[in-house]
């Protein structure tokens, strides 16, 4: 039994794209989630079903546990979540009505329930959780579990109906989290990490874990959406993110990892300090990362090879220096070599997000952008297309050529 039943509706199940990836990594969100809860000492259980079909079994998983709430807790750290597909919607609300019909109180915190409140609420759920959701699930929680509905409009972070007018009611913004070695660590233990060994395994003859060390990015790229952090920016002691990675490597059998920060190595002297950490405790794991051009120095290079690095994805976005400062990106093009050839001399891996479409792009700028990739030869790529996200600088400047696109 658990008073509390935490599971997500983003499953690769339904991601033909992904599936023929199979790079499924556990819902880090769902987990930490999971963890403070149990730090408080809510019994709790986590419905996971990443590779499965998540609509088979879910009524004998409430027979079992017997749940007083259920919360649909996306994993925020992963882009995917964040890219809706109706099918992933169609699950949540599968969720809901399941579990209602058991008598269960439901509760969601994700992108999609946050663009679409009214219509997420007006389905059943009791609250959507908005913005940074671990300490509002935990106040939320702890007033529900002891019948306490009233006190839900003092929890800040809270979306849901009122019970008279049934019009939304919105509690104040939830300020975020600055000390992040408060948390705990994911409550892997709650899901079936044998079933991610296995496919990772079968797939790509190794076994990879994720981690953050950080929430936020204090950079200000016009194009990119910061829902949840805006420009903060947090980062976790060396100390405790080399712990995790030791316990990754030497408990979970984790043999690659994927750092899954917005930007990863923001200061060279948290770097050297992760490196030494994680050389004292045997913790290196090859990683993957993402960070910018302009933070892949010799120096923070060196000591991202000596805690492990073997990939950083770097956001390049184009050859084209006017196409750079429309961006607000804030580089130049000629770091962009220099940090892949900083990476080349360390063995590391280096690779580019690139852009293309953005306003004012002519064939020239295309035509920078394809001779750097060929000049400098990138590790990998990955190519995408400019699209205007609400809430960025670049959506309100295109917002009026998108018509009924919006």
């Amino acid at each position: 039994m658990a008073d509390v039943l935490l599971t997500h509706s983003y499953h690769l199940y339904y991601d033909r794209k992904q599936m023929r990836k199979m790079q499924p990594y556990p819902p880090l969100g769902t987990l930490y989630a999971a963890a403070l809860l149990r730090h408080a000492g809510i019994s709790v259980a986590v419905w996971d079903t990443m590779l499965n079909d998540p609509e088979a079994g879910f009524e004998a998983t409430l027979k079992q546990h017997r749940p007083k709430i259920v919360v649909v807790f996306e994993d925020n750290f992963n882009f995917l979540s964040k890219m809706c597909l109706t099918r992933m919607r169609e699950v949540a609300y599968h969720i809901l009505e399941t579990s209602r019909q058991a008598g269960a109180m439901v509760l969601v915190n994700g992108s999609d329930a946050s663009d679409h409140t009214l219509e997420y609420l007006q389905k059943g759920f009791r609250c959507v959780l908005l913005g940074e959701a671990e300490s509002t699930l935990l106040e939320a929680v702890s007033h529900l579990l002891k019948g306490e509905e009233s006190a839900l409009e003092c929890v800040a972070g809270l979306a849901y109906l009122h019970s008279q007018t049934r019009e939304i009611v919105r509690t104040g913004r939830r300020e975020l989290m600055r000390d992040l070695d408060h948390l705990p660590f994911p409550s892997r233990d709650l899901i079936d990490i044998n079933q991610y060994r296995t496919a990772w395994k079968a797939a790509h003859g190794y076994f990879s874990l994720n981690i953050v060390a950080s929430r936020g990015c204090p950079y200000r790229c016009n194009w990119c959406a910061k829902p949840i952090y805006g420009d903060s920016f947090s980062v976790r002691s060396p100390a405790l993110v080399a712990e995790e990675m030791r316990q990754l490597k030497h408990d979970f059998g984790a043999e690659h990892l994927w750092f899954a920060d917005d930007i990863f190595g923001l200061s060279q002297k948290w770097i050297r300090q992760l490196a030494d950490e994680v050389q004292k405790l045997d913790a290196a794991v090859p990683f993957k990362m993402q960070s910018r051009v302009d933070l892949m120095t010799p120096d923070s290079v060196h000591a991202l090879r000596r805690a492990g690095c073997a990939e950083v994805w770097m956001g390049a976005e184009s050859g084209s220096q006017k196409i750079l400062d429309a961006m607000d990106k804030g580089t130049r093009v000629d770091q962009i070599a220099k940090a892949r050839e900083n990476l080349r001399r360390a063995g590391i891996r280096a690779c580019y997000f690139l852009q293309f479409g953005y306003p004012g792009e002519t064939w020239k700028d295309i035509q920078n952008t394809i001779k750097l990739v060929r000049d400098t030869r990138p590790d990998d790529i990955g190519v995408s297309v400019s699209y205007p996200l609400p809430g960025t600088k670049f959506f309100d400047h295109v917002q009026a050529q998108l018509g009924a696109k919006t």
